[in-house]
């Protein structure tokens, strides 16, 4: 594939994916609505570029700068692109209206990817004349930090365009897995959402406080998830694979999973007392630093692993 990318939308998931594809030398053209989100795109992503110098995951600043453009108006940004990665409100008919426009412009055989965190593809693109170059490649945010892509087609899609856009993932140094079939949330989210729905649980029933369940995850299950999977886990977690385990543990989680109610974990009341324990750990006026010391912690975890997989 021709390694020239257009981007809709320059936020923060805009910006991010510009930097993606051009670290890895493509050309990339920027388009928004918004004239001052266009002008403020350069001097941040110069700044998450400083950020991955320092810590060693670029060698350059000003050669992916140097492939990133904006442009105001939507023919001339998609001019010549053979992959587009949009970055639109979460919206239904915002999308719907965002692919016809880019239908009238780009390619017959341009791909048409969203970056929808968790609306099918066939939601927003049924309408199209050629809905079989439209999928939903979902990141997670920041990419240019945390390789997984989310490669979701409709069953309008065309396998052609599913493969073009994996090895376009994996030309960008980004690691895409495939969701066969649509469905909501995609993978990611409904792993997440299965975590966090028990979490509230428990913190709302007063078996836990919010701290002693994040010291669970980061020092317990975090700990194997960051480097291998649940199913991996568990297989090298019987001494005869996943099928033992299965037997032998299937019984305590088949019980647990019965006890699961079905009400809402997300109530204002379970929220306030969450936000409540985690404002007194850590103020509202923290926030911004502590996002920044994550992304931090995370650059270093990307370096490290690095590290690892060249021995």
């Amino acid at each position: 594939m021709t390694a020239r990318i257009g981007i809709i939308g320059a936020g923060l998931i805009g910006r991010a994916w510009a930097i993606v594809f051009a670290r890895s030398g493509m050309s990339v053209c920027l388009y928004d609505v918004d004239a001052s989100a266009l002008g403020q795109v350069r001097d941040g992503i110069r700044q998450s570029l400083q950020d991955l110098l320092q810590a060693g995951l670029i060698e350059d600043i000003e050669a992916p700068l140097s492939l990133i453009q904006t442009e105001k108006d939507l023919a001339h940004a998609m001019r010549g692109v053979e992959y587009v990665q949009e970055c639109g409100p979460e919206d239904i008919d915002a999308k719907r209206r965002i692919y016809s426009e880019l239908e009238s412009v780009v390619a017959i055989d341009t791909v048409l990817a969203s970056s929808t965190s968790g609306i099918a593809a066939s939601r927003f693109t049924n309408h199209l004349k050629h809905p079989e170059r439209c999928l939903v490649a979902h990141p997670v945010n920041p990419p240019y930090l945390i390789p997984l892509v989310e490669v979701a087609p409709s069953p309008d899609t065309s396998e052609a365009a599913v493969n073009r856009t994996i090895q376009l993932m994996e030309q960008a140094q980004q690691t895409p897995i495939l969701v066969r079939k649509e469905v909501q949330g995609f993978i990611l989210n409904r792993l997440q959402g299965a975590l966090l729905n028990e979490a509230l649980r428990l913190f709302r029933d007063g078996y836990v406080s919010a701290e002693d369940l994040d010291k669970t995850v980061k020092h317990g299950l975090g700990l194997r998830w960051s480097f291998m999977g649940p199913f991996e886990t568990i297989d090298l977690n019987a001494p005869n694979g996943v099928v033992d385990y299965g037997q032998r543990y299937g019984p305590l989680y088949r019980d647990v999973d019965r006890q699961r109610s079905d009400d809402d974990p997300w109530d204002t009341a379970t929220l306030a007392a969450l936000g409540q324990e985690r404002r007194s750990q850590l103020p509202s006026e923290g926030l911004a630093e502590r996002q920044a010391w994550r992304d931090r912690r995370l650059m270093a975890l990307m370096a490290h692993q690095r590290h690892i997989d060249t021995k």
